[in-house]
């Protein structure tokens, strides 16, 4: 009992206001603010009192309508990019050099040979497409089973409405329904992959030249055959660094094969990575200028190129950070032989901010995506990322991996004696939008990042004057013999250097923030109402006040219900204090008639006299046992 007095005491000390309604909160609110347009309406006329009510409700309106833009803008947490140009001695790029051809054909023939047969034959009949040509009289028979699992067909578009497939080699017309139609009205090579030999379950590769469409099937057939070689026998069949790397010089320092890294690359086989930083430390550019730069000559063998494999020559080189895995095929780019190629490098590192700005990630810690190229103890990129993802999911559905990419434990290469559906089930996932967005909504950018923009220039190299010398003196270099072994076709010099030491940084920063957020409100909030933070202190006492009213009235409301509940259960007035003594002396008066009529009467034997001192008049209770005087 004491705790509730004690608690409803305390809430009339908190209240701020003049009294107990809401109506003179409200009024004592506008006479005190600071804010200008209440104080107006209470103490205006009616006119002028609607007129300053109307203007502070608008404009109050605008003030909430701002602050809500205002939030919003914050909370969409966008950026602005800067850039600012800096200068210090950076670290060398990391550079990996490749040959466009992944292996010697000299060492891969025996695997290729039905292959290659087979293609021949088939190039015959799409240049003469006609019985009895050089095919038929072959005098091995051709290995017809690699054919059908992933066959080449011709596609006849005269008649667009029912185009005709054209089978190479047994030439059967097999007319192609709407729901399988050539997409491609130029089309004149189709490549074939169907869930299992005989299926009607087929997918259609068109291509508009069979220049592609053969160097498509070919590199999809070889595939499956080099799956089955192990890592050590494909390292051993492609070009090693002795014989690729005939001279090298980094700056005033002379350098060999021995300074490059090797790994293995399903694109372009054997690749060597100068400056790599694995087991050293990254070497650092004295000075700017092609003097101070990575000085190569290389030796590509073109002689010994995959005829239908690999249609460019040259050496297919990349630029990227220390601990990285080059990605080749996506950001690497060819130098041609016969040719000097200087490239001058410029650097920019690009700083993005992280969540919730940007969906970037440090390390690749938090990407849901496993990372298939952490085998090579390199760092997180998107490109392994996406790569990663994608193999995963041929996993998933295929059973098996794609050669080109690292396999997860446990797993095999795809192949056609193993998985004779592969071949359908990649080119299935490979075309699905849906599986690619999926990898693109898992994989993020790296938060920091450097990138190399290249000046490339070539020239002739070497010069007729000078190539017989030079040729002499190399090929007595690598093989110890005064016969030139060497030619213009297979040499490539690189010069690859630092144009200069200014670097540019392109950073993000906080487009808005909390400091930016305070000023805006509070700019709005003076200009529309002429208020402050003081104003929105008030605005919240009034507020608290309000809560305090309404605790009161909810308590009193408690007490009023209680109250009636007691009405209710004694209906009656209590009874007035002459009603009371009035009723004391009833009963006094009847207790003495009692007496005296008990005396009158003899009384029994053996009966004690009355006692009257013992009489006493009990007060009624008529106000329930619960009643307390106060």
């Amino acid at each position: 009992m004491n705790l509730k007095k004690y608690f409803v005491r305390a809430l009339h000390r908190l209240q701020k206001g003049p009294g107990y309604t809401y109506k003179e909160l409200l009024v004592w609110y506008c006479d005190n603010t600071n804010t200008h347009g209440p104080k107006r309406i209470i103490k205006e006329g009616p006119k002028k009192k609607f007129i300053w009510f109307f203007l502070t409700l608008l404009f109050a309106s605008l003030v909430f309508w701002q602050w809500g833009i205002l939030i919003n803008t914050y909370l969409s947490y966008n950026v602005t990019s800067s850039l600012s140009i800096g200068f210090k001695t950076m670290k060398f790029p990391a550079v990996t050099v490749c040959n466009a051809n992944p292996f010697k054909y000299s060492k891969v023939k025996h695997l290729l040979k039905e292959l290659d047969r087979l293609i021949e034959a088939a190039l015959e009949r799409i240049l003469q497409p006609t019985p009895g040509n050089g095919s038929e009289n072959a005098s091995t028979p051709l290995d017809l089973d690699l054919w059908y699992q992933i066959p080449l067909v011709l596609i006849d578009e005269h008649d667009k409405d029912n185009p005709i497939i054209l089978d190479i080699f047994e030439m059967n017309q097999t007319t192609v329904g709407n729901e399988t139609a050539v997409g491609n009205e130029t089309a004149v090579g189709n490549e074939t992959a169907c869930s299992h030999q005989g299926s009607d379950n087929c997918t259609y590769r068109n291509f508009t030249s069979a220049v592609q469409a053969v160097t498509e099937w070919y590199i999809l057939q070889s595939t499956s055959i080099l799956s089955k070689v192990p890592l050590q026998e494909r390292m051993r069949m492609g070009y090693q660094a002795e014989d690729m790397i005939l001279a090298c010089l980094y700056g005033a320092e002379p350098c060999n094969y021995k300074n490059f890294t090797q790994i293995y690359h399903p694109d372009h086989g054997n690749c060597y990575i100068f400056n790599w930083g694995m087991d050293e430390e990254a070497l650092n550019s004295s000075n700017p200028g092609a003097e101070f730069g990575l000085k190569l000559i290389l030796d590509i063998s073109q002689q010994d190129y995959i005829p239908y494999l690999s249609s460019a020559a040259g050496a297919r080189l990349m630029l990227h950070q220390q601990k990285s895995f080059p990605f080749l095929k996506d950001q690497g780019i060819y130098a041609m032989a016969g040719t000097e190629t200087s490239i001058g490098v410029l650097v920019d590192e690009l700083e993005r901010m992280g969540y919730p700005y940007s969906d970037c990630t440090m390390n690749g810690s938090d990407v849901p995506v496993k990372n298939l190229y952490s085998q090579y103890n390199t760092s997180y990129s998107i490109q392994a990322c996406l790569r990663s993802c994608f193999q995963n999911h041929m996993v998933e559905i295929c059973g098996c991996g794609h050669y080109m990419f690292p396999l997860p434990e446990g797993v095999n290469y795809c192949s056609n004696e193993d998985y004779p559906g592969w071949a359908h089930c990649y080119s299935s996932l490979r075309s699905s939008i849906r599986h690619r967005q999926i990898c693109i909504e898992s994989c993020k950018e790296t938060c920091n990042d450097t990138q190399y923009k290249m000046t490339i220039s070539m020239a002739d190299w070497p010069s007729e004057a000078s190539e017989d010398w030079i040729f002499h003196i190399l090929s007595y270099e690598r093989d110890m013999s005064t016969n030139v072994t060497l030619d213009r076709n297979g040499i490539i010099k690189l010069n690859i250097y630092f144009q200069e030491y200014n670097y540019r940084t392109i950073s993000e920063s906080a487009a808005t923030t909390i400091v930016w957020l305070l000023s805006s409100l509070g700019g709005q909030f003076g200009f529309w109402m002429g208020g402050s933070v003081l104003c929105l202190i008030e605005f919240g006492e009034i507020i608290i006040d309000s809560l305090w009213i309404t605790v009161l009235n909810a308590i009193g409301w408690c007490k009023g219900l209680k109250q009636r509940r007691a009405r209710v259960r004694y209906p009656d007035a209590p009874p007035t204090v002459s009603e009371l003594v009035e009723a004391h002396t009833n009963l006094g008066f009847q207790h003495e008639d009692a007496g005296a009529r008990a005396e009158a009467l003899p009384p029994e034997p053996g009966t004690p006299p009355p006692n009257y001192d013992s009489l006493r008049v009990q007060p009624l209770d008529v106000l329930g046992p619960d009643s307390d005087a106060d």
